[in-house]
């Protein structure tokens, strides 16, 4: 075979390749599925109390380096809505999901279907106190909780005051139970071990009528869970998982055996024998203000593409 065509030959193949990253991530559709509403960790950013470089230009400038982590659930064809997590910044995200929703459907508006809880530290479930009669007043929004969430927000103020007054309807579900939002769309809970202060901890797998999505926003370390995560990214098209801290360096003043989680280097390390295709579907979400990740040009952040994996970027939308 001479050269000339030999190359035409391997460009064409090349060119035919899938793309994962065109595979994975869409600019709009009409198809069920989700979008990112937030990547940081529950203080967000600029973190209160943070005189580092990190975030005084957010202070100075009085902008936001991002939301709080979040996921919207778009069903265009139930005309229906989701949000994972009730953040701080559940008004502005509220709004987004609200955007997308109409951007995708040719209906010009949407309730909110519903709120699902992963557990009671401030940047998950905070921004229910919106739903209040200070704020929205909602009617009735359902929101899924486990029963240890459940009680918690039924015996203490200020969130007992929402189930009274009937801003919000609490959904009791359990673990491991398969919840049916359409015909097509389905969430199922999962425990994770992590600091169950006032109510369990638990992820997420969303399925959708082509793929599926797991999200595991806070964990403890990897090895205490009684599920392999490496056998179960291997299982779903989307792995969103916790990526609080790059490195155990980052917060030299405080002990991090308080508020543990699986360092990005761990994960990276732990993840480092899936195939090309699996470390793809992982995408680091949850990102500390100390997090060099936060910076998606930073040396951190271009090691973590350049192994495979991928960063969360708020706006970003997966089919389902």
């Amino acid at each position: 075979m001479n050269r000339p065509l030999f190359l035409i030959i391997i460009l064409f193949f090349i060119a035919c390749q899938p793309s994962i990253e065109k595979e994975a991530e869409v600019n709009e559709t009409k198809e069920p599925h989700l979008i990112i509403l937030g990547t940081l960790q529950d203080a967000g950013m600029p973190h209160i109390g943070c005189k580092k470089d990190c975030c005084v230009p957010y202070f100075e400038s009085g902008e936001q380096a991002g939301r709080v982590v979040s996921l919207g659930l778009v069903d265009p064809k139930s005309q229906k809505t989701w949000l994972f997590e009730a953040t701080p910044d559940i008004s502005r995200q509220l709004e987004a999901l609200e955007d997308e929703y109409e951007s995708s459907s040719s209906s010009s508006s949407s309730s909110l279907s519903g709120v699902f809880l992963s557990h009671a530290h401030i940047g998950h479930y905070a921004g229910l106190m919106y739903f209040g009669r200070e704020a929205m007043g909602a009617d009735s929004v359902p929101v899924f909780a486990m029963p240890r969430m459940h009680e918690f927000l039924t015996q203490n103020g200020p969130w007992s005051q929402l189930v009274d007054l009937g801003n919000i309807a609490l959904m009791k579900i359990e673990e491991k139970e398969l919840i049916m939002l359409s015909n097509e769309l389905s969430v199922e809970t999962f425990r994770v071990p992590h600091r169950d202060e006032f109510s369990e901890t638990v992820g997420f797998k969303i399925s959708g009528p082509n793929k599926k999505a797991l999200f595991i926003p806070d964990i403890d370390k990897w090895e205490k869970w009684e599920m392999d995560i490496v056998e179960e990214i291997k299982k779903v098209d989307y792995a969103f998982l916790d990526a609080t801290f790059y490195s155990a360096d980052e917060l030299p003043n405080r002990d991090l055996s308080e508020i543990p989680h699986p360092t990005v280097e761990e994960s990276m390390k732990l993840f480092d024998g899936l195939s090309d295709a699996d470390k793809a579907k992982v995408y680091f979400i949850h990102f500390n203000h100390s997090n060099p990740l936060v910076n998606p040009e930073s040396e951190e952040a271009k090691l973590v593409v350049e192994k495979g994996f991928r960063l969360a970027k708020e706006g970003m939308l997966v089919e389902l």
